[in-house]
């Protein structure tokens, strides 16, 4: 199951910096457009203190945290869902992502070129998500053409999502949560949750109506920078903590993910992310695909319980384990043995 954030905005904003500084992987990040042309793609591990507390406990081999992808797509411009650009090659890549993190340059520097001529984070936010807008409501407009066709009920549902598109208006609380799953297979755009992450080169002040919107504000060029540092060196050039943890934990919640835990033997003690909600066969499909059929039970201890007791066989001598069937709901931070 791969849960992969999208890394998006109009060309020289920072887009590549942002990924070169989380995967610690080598890409372009060269003054001119386009530079990124085929999306570049990074796991990126994400931060858990109780997995290292469990481990301090298990004492295993091998400790293997939870991952999400990174996806550093090209910089879209304006007049993309006509072709502009690279079009309806960066439209076609955001459409695989899970969400959207949005990269908007919030300052000024003559030797970066700007695609508008200068930044305006306002203007600039306006220009992606007006091409996100316009390339679902070409994809409504070509579903509903098909379901009059077809003569299939969602015909009614169709026509107010290409209402509210074609108003400029969002979808998000306007449609339930069952029209949504309707939709789901159509993938739009405009309905993937949406990070937005303010790069500056210094401490600035952003418009109160951005200030409302779900963001972090990042130096990226520093980000990137001390990305290269040992956290012994950032400690003795004196630097503030980075900011990467804070981002990954963020898209992290926006995916709506939780961590399971697993330990195998004294060999591995791993995290797992898995979407809130899913039950016990579901979790266990994550691990292998052959674990949701064979399922038949799992034995689950909350993290806190299970360093309380100071091993896993002492945790089942005390009769902490719980036993739990197909319909149990993992919880966040669960430690569980699946049986199969």
């Amino acid at each position: 199951m791969s849960f992969s954030v999208g890394i998006v905005g109009l060309p020289n904003v920072g887009k590549s910096t942002l990924f070169k500084a989380l995967t610690k992987q080598k890409v372009d990040i060269s003054n001119y457009p386009f530079c990124t042309i085929d999306p570049n793609v990074g796991i990126v591990q994400v931060p858990d203190e109780r997995l290292r507390q469990v481990a301090n406990v298990v004492k295993p081999q091998k400790i293997t945290p939870a991952i999400i992808e990174f996806v550093d797509i090209a910089g879209l411009v304006k007049e993309a869902h006509k072709g502009e650009g690279l079009g309806n090659q960066f439209l076609s890549h955001i459409r695989e992502v899970k969400i959207i993190c949005q990269i908007v340059r919030a300052f000024d520097d003559i030797n970066i070129s700007h695609v508008e001529g200068s930044p305006d984070p306002k203007r600039d936010i306006a220009i992606i998500n007006t091409e996100l807008m316009m390339k679902d409501l070409e994809t409504v407009s070509k579903r509903l053409e098909k379901a009059k066709k077809e003569a299939i009920k969602e015909i009614a549902l169709l026509e107010k999502i290409k209402n509210i598109l074609n108003q400029g208006q969002s979808l998000e609380n306007q449609l339930t949560l069952e029209q949504k799953h309707l939709i789901k297979e159509l993938n739009l755009l405009t309905l993937k949750p949406v990070i937005y992450i303010f790069n500056i080169k210094e401490k600035a002040d952003l418009d109160p109506e951005l200030e409302k919107l779900p963001h972090l504000i990042l130096d990226l060029k520093i980000e990137e920078e001390m990305s290269d540092l040992t956290d012994q060196e950032q400690k003795e050039l004196q630097l503030s903590p980075s900011q990467l943890n804070n981002l990954i934990r963020l898209c992290y919640s926006a995916l709506d993910l939780i961590t399971f835990y697993t330990i195998a033997g004294n060999k591995e003690n791993r995290a797992w992310a898995l979407k809130k909600g899913f039950k016990a066969p579901q979790a266990g499909a994550v691990i292998h695909a052959d674990f949701e059929h064979k399922f038949i039970r799992c034995e689950a201890i909350n993290w806190q319980k299970l360093i309380e007791a100071g091993s896993w066989h002492t945790a089942r001598e005390k009769g902490w384990l719980r036993i739990e069937g197909k319909e149990y709901i993992i919880l966040d931070g669960d430690v569980i043995e699946f049986k199969i």
